[in-house]
């Protein structure tokens, strides 16, 4: 999108994610305040640096060489993940109490050219170091060192055994996540962004959310992390925060990127390009594609939920278990997320009605019977083109197939173009078509 005028042409992607925006400034540093909303106070809420000053002591305070060693010198061995801001490693730390057995923590290392500064640093310090919630990663602790070495800048979190969702979804080392297991990872990530929308005296919007920031653990809960970007919704009379757009290409909220007028409801549109993400198991750009195809969420118009063709755009990973029926409501939920009147789109607590009612109706009913499997693909592509095999000849039959290249936005293949002209050959003599 141009209206991002800077990309960030250092970040390293791992695989084929999409490529993080530059910082065009720095976000506010005062986000939000705690937990439970005010009763009735008239006073003004009060701000995540205020918050942190009564919060903020829980955090652990390590020296750099406590983080070195930690890590084994930053040995490449043990970087599990890499960004704009710099890398993270896995490293093992004594126990608060120093009789425990150590703590495998995640260990991110602020990268001093890097385009997260110092102020991203210190409001992701102060906003989790007084924040509270399942669905959110937590801060354990962090290092501020200015020496011989320079400036260092890093933060100690809990370690999330079971990496990203985007990890999950795309990277082919990893094995397939089931459906139900899914959608229970896309409740918890909207119960996380439910707690920050609703569930404080002041409102956060999280400005980054994308399958990345999706961290899962052991049991496969998710939890948000990286509110670097993390910034203090509007407030009183206003209707939105005035920035700068940042956030990364493919999730960002369209209203958002044009004029830089940022709300909750901006969050809600990363969400429903997240919940394509889970049902296709396609990035949300993805250059790799043909070029009718890159972009997720053009993509996906083409199989409306309601359609016979809906079961196209599913992940063939899931191997067909899935109740379709659910799968059309998740698909008409980030329709209604990604809706181009931000005022349209559903509050949070509403997404997380609906995914507890989907995840019910999935485990309530035999997924393998409920979702049969697709039909074979001579029999989808005869399908596809019954309307078109009542109207043309064999003389046609070619001309029939570039229509269908183009109506359904992809190349075929030599062999798939003489394994469509079999189909219609055999298909054109019925006067029905196949059942699907």
């Amino acid at each position: 999108m141009n209206c991002f005028n800077i990309f960030n042409s250092k970040t390293k992607r791992r695989g084929k994610s999409s490529p993080e925006l530059g910082e065009q400034q720095n976000p506010s540093t005062k986000p939000t305040t705690r937990l439970v909303k005010s009763t009735g106070s008239a006073s003004s809420p009060r701000t995540i640096p205020e918050l942190y000053k009564e919060k903020g002591q829980n955090l652990r305070k390590f020296s750099f060489s406590e983080l070195r060693n930690a890590t084994n010198n930053f040995n490449r061995m043990l970087k599990i993940g890499e960004g704009g801001f710099g890398s993270v490693y896995k490293g093992s730390i004594k126990s608060p109490d120093g009789q425990s057995d150590p703590l495998v923590v995640a260990i991110k290392k602020l990268n001093r050219n890097g385009m997260q500064g110092h102020k991203e640093w210190l409001a992701e310090v102060q906003f989790l170091g007084v924040v509270d919630h399942p669905n959110l990663v937590k801060l354990l602790g962090y290092c501020s060192a200015d020496g011989e070495r320079g400036i260092q800048r890093l933060l100690v979190y809990e370690y999330m055994r079971n990496k990203s969702l985007e990890a999950h979804l795309f990277g082919r080392s990893l094995p397939p996540i089931p459906w139900v297991t899914r959608l229970k990872i896309l409740l918890n990530a909207a119960e996380g962004l439910t707690y920050l929308h609703e569930g404080l005296e002041i409102q956060v919007i999280f400005r980054d959310f994308k399958s990345s920031n999706v961290l899962l653990d052991e049991n496969f809960n998710a939890k948000l992390s990286d509110f670097g970007l993390a910034r203090e919704g509007p407030q009183g009379d206003r209707t939105h925060v005035s920035t700068m757009p940042v956030g990364t290409y493919g999730y960002a909220a369209p209203e958002y990127v044009e004029t830089g007028h940022l709300k909750s409801n901006s969050d809600l549109w990363s969400f429903g390009v997240v919940l394509y993400e889970v049902l296709s198991g396609r990035r949300a750009i993805d250059r790799n594609l043909p070029q009718s195809e890159q972009k997720l969420i053009e993509w996906v118009k083409q199989f409306p939920a309601d359609s016979k063709r809906f079961r196209m755009i599913m992940d063939p990973r899931l191997n067909n278990q899935y109740p379709l029926d659910t799968a059309r409501k998740v698909a008409k939920l980030a329709d209604s997320c990604l809706r181009k009147n931000p005022g349209e789109r559903p509050p949070m607590s509403q997404i997380v009605d609906i995914l507890r009612e989907a995840i019910r109706e999935s485990e309530n009913g035999n997924l393998t019977d409920i979702s049969s499997p697709l039909p074979e693909p001579s029999t989808r592509r005869a399908v596809r083109s019954f309307t078109l095999i009542q109207t043309v000849a064999t003389a046609g039959l070619f001309s029939a197939v570039s229509w269908y290249g183009f109506m359904f936005g992809r190349e075929t293949s030599r062999k798939e173009l003489g394994d469509l002209i079999a189909d219609l050959r055999c298909d054109s003599q019925s006067s029905n078509p196949p059942h699907s």
